[in-house]
């Protein structure tokens, strides 16, 4: 009964070993698995670990490099992005705003880009950056002296105006109409200089006696007697000027108001600007103002070429327009302003193109005043000789190649250096600001730089190396760098 019994625990029996022994046998083998794949993980992190430290070491330069260069270009693009406002209220030189009644001119900002914006420009000088124009503070300016200088210590004491009164001056049979013939510029308003007397008027004497025009009665640029007492007034004078119809007057902004009562603020239009204008509602008051500035309606213009008219007031003004008729030029800058404004001490000119952004007694203090100058005018931002601008100014049609040639031939002739240099700056300047101190000296170079301009091409950056270099002894001449120009306004260009 028992024998079939026991085969069958024995088989049982043996099968639960057999169990058992597999069991071991496969936490072995997954403890195998485990110390290998931990061995594994272990050989990787070690391998990768040295790959990165022979990366490092192989390429250490290359990776300072980089963000150094990218930290560079971060830089230079914040150099280049145009200032907010905020940055322009940290700066303690901004001194106009500081003053409530610049706020307003802020406010008035619809346009954006450039217009209203009174952020410095700087640059860097020795690793530190730095304002260009330099202006006193805020409190320093409100007591300001105007210098009057009344005795002249330079070569010129006096200078004579020839005019048609002057009948010794009257040779041969020269017949002047009011405005030009063909083939050269010379009217009643300019007179009829000839050669000779060209040569006669760059020779330094103590009485200077040369064309400088007004030159008859019934000239034309005609001023009514109001305006005319009004300019008899200013002492200190910020002008413009916009013929032809010509660019929009920009308000000026960035000075106190004690520089308000002190300085006066003049545009010249003429009839056609006064039209162009009008049609925009932008007409003048019955106290003859727009803004700040006093607007002069000038009438029985002189040239046909509204650049030459500008230059009436600009020495006589630069140009306004250009026009496809190649007698519609450039003299539109305030070259003879002595004249329109004979009580003035010191005169500051402004493009139509630019809106004027800083306080003028502080320009004058460090444009004139700190360096002991009596002109100051900005360099030229692109070309550096007068050779090289009459190339540029054929090419970019700004005048005939004929007129350029005829100047540049009379200028070589003279013994005009082709030097990039002239006493120790660029040899071109750029002349859409001019601030000088009316004196003998600088009302005869006015004087000459026009005469320059009605005889040639009316680019006067081409006439005003040439006379600076002809008349020699004017030596108190500021030159400024490029920076300081582009501090001075906010550049709109011409319409």
């Amino acid at each position: 009964m028992a024998s079939p019994i026991v085969p069958s625990n024995s088989s049982s029996i043996s099968i639960s070993v057999a169990d058992d022994d597999d069991s071991d046998e496969l936490s072995r083998m997954r403890a195998r698995v485990r110390r290998k794949r931990k061995k594994h993980h272990h050989r990787f992190k070690n391998n990768f670990s040295q790959r990165i430290i022979r990366f490092v070491l192989k390429y250490w330069t290359l990776l300072i490099f980089l963000p150094a260069a990218g930290l560079l270009i971060f830089e230079a693009s914040k150099i280049g992005r145009k200032p907010s406002l905020d940055d322009a209220k940290v700066s303690e030189q901004v001194i106009e705003v500081r003053k409530p009644s610049f706020q307003a001119d802020l406010n008035n900002n619809k346009s954006g880009g450039n217009l209203n914006r009174l952020d410095p420009v700087t640059h860097i000088v020795g690793g530190v950056r730095e304002r260009c124009l330099k202006l006193l503070p805020y409190e320093e300016l409100q007591h300001l002296d105007i210098p009057i200088h009344d005795d002249f210590s330079g070569p010129v004491k006096n200078v004579v105006y020839i005019s048609e009164k002057d009948t010794r001056h009257i040779g041969g049979n020269i017949t002047l109409s009011g405005q030009h013939t063909e083939g050269t510029r010379f009217n009643l308003f300019t007179g009829h200089q000839t050669f000779d007397q060209r040569e006669r008027s760059f020779k330094v004497n103590e009485t200077a006696e040369l064309h400088c025009g007004f030159y008859s009665e019934n000239s034309g640029f005609k001023i009514s007697d109001e305006d005319r007492s009004y300019m008899q007034t200013c002492k200190v004078v910020v002008s413009t000027c916009a013929f032809g119809g010509g660019d929009d007057l920009h308000q000026p902004i960035g000075m106190s108001e004690v520089t308000l009562e002190k300085v006066c603020y003049v545009a010249f239009w003429d009839e056609i600007t006064l039209a162009a204008q009008e049609s925009q509602e932008h007409r003048i008051g019955e106290d003859h103002f727009i803004g700040k500035w006093r607007v002069v309606v000038v009438r029985d213009l002189p040239f046909a070429d509204q650049r030459l008219n500008g230059k009436i007031p600009k020495s006589i003004y630069k140009d306004m327009v250009q026009d496809s008729n190649s007698d519609q030029k450039d003299l539109r800058r305030s070259m003879l302003g002595h004249r329109l404004f004979p009580q003035a001490k010191y005169s500051i000119w402004v493009d139509s193109k630019s809106q004027f952004r800083r306080d003028p007694l502080g320009v004058l203090e460090a444009l004139l005043w700190r360096s002991n100058s009596v002109l100051a005018i900005s360099e030229h931002g692109a070309r550096s000789s007068v050779y090289d601008e009459a190339k540029a100014v054929v090419k970019k049609h700004k005048a005939t190649p004929e007129e350029v040639e005829v100047q540049i031939t009379q200028y070589r002739h003279d013994g005009l250096p082709e030097d990039k240099r002239l006493y120790g700056k660029k040899a071109l300047n750029e002349a859409s600001i001019i601030v000088r101190e009316h004196t003998p000296l600088t009302n005869l170079f006015m004087c000459l730089w026009f005469n320059e301009v009605v005889r040639f091409t009316s680019r006067d950056q081409m006439s005003f190396p040439y006379v600076l270099w002809r008349l020699k002894v004017l030596k108190d001449i500021h030159r400024f760098p490029v920076c300081i120009r582009k501090d001075l306004v906010n550049s709109m260009g011409h319409i």
